[in-house]
């Protein structure tokens, strides 16, 4: 059984490149939000004008 629970384990994860391939979508979905909310403050500042 629990031979059966480590198997699954590593298909979930992906393989020994899973670490570095999670970081990475990590720092792209926070660029992503930043970016989202910097686009927001300036058309809520340029909508004043």
């Amino acid at each position: 059984m629990e031979y059966k629970l480590k198997n699954h384990g590593s298909k979930h994860r992906g393989g020994s490149g899973s670490g570095s391939g999670g970081l990475g979508r990590m720092l792209r979905e926070h660029k992503a939000r930043l970016y989202i909310i910097r686009r927001c403050v300036v058309a809520l500042l340029c909508y004043h004008d």
